[in-house]
């Protein structure tokens, strides 16, 4: 995990909140925070959670990824990678938890599987299954084995 870019994310979140022509106590409001922290954060003086990133999203009605890589909690990924995630944010059955918890759980396989930003690895690394059909754990994915 890369270090927090307060700094920079700070700018991103003002620049946005004026593009979504809100003031600070608006934002604060909707984003369910008090006005000092976010002046604060905005100002590059406190480095907020994840959650309050993904709050300050949703308020923001932008991707909580896009917040997540301008505080360096993510890396700037592969276009497949960029592909999936793409695809689960864009999901409106699934909640705004719901798609980060999926993003999470899928960044931990890819690098189980020894994929980085930079990689874009092989369709079967992707999928976590090896050439031969079978699951990392060596279980056949199209069988799965009964249950005792």
């Amino acid at each position: 995990m890369a270090s927090l870019n307060v700094g920079n994310l700070g700018e991103y979140l003002r620049e946005q909140r004026r593009n979504a022509q809100l003031s600070l106590r608006q934002l604060a409001d909707a984003a369910g925070v008090s006005n000092p922290y976010l002046s604060q954060i905005e100002r590059g003086l406190r480095k907020p959670s994840a959650d309050i990133l993904q709050q300050l999203a949703k308020a923001l009605r932008i991707s909580a990824e896009t917040l997540y890589v301008q505080a360096g909690i993510l890396d700037e990924r592969s276009p497949e990678a960029a592909g999936t995630r793409s695809v689960i944010l864009a999901d409106p059955s699934l909640s705004e938890r719901q798609k980060q918890v999926l993003l999470q759980i899928y960044e931990s396989f890819r690098k189980e599987n020894g994929l980085d930003a930079d990689e874009t690895g092989t369709e079967s690394a992707a999928d976590g299954s090896d050439a031969d059909g079978s699951d990392a754990d060596g279980s056949d994915a199209d069988h799965p084995q009964a249950s005792n």
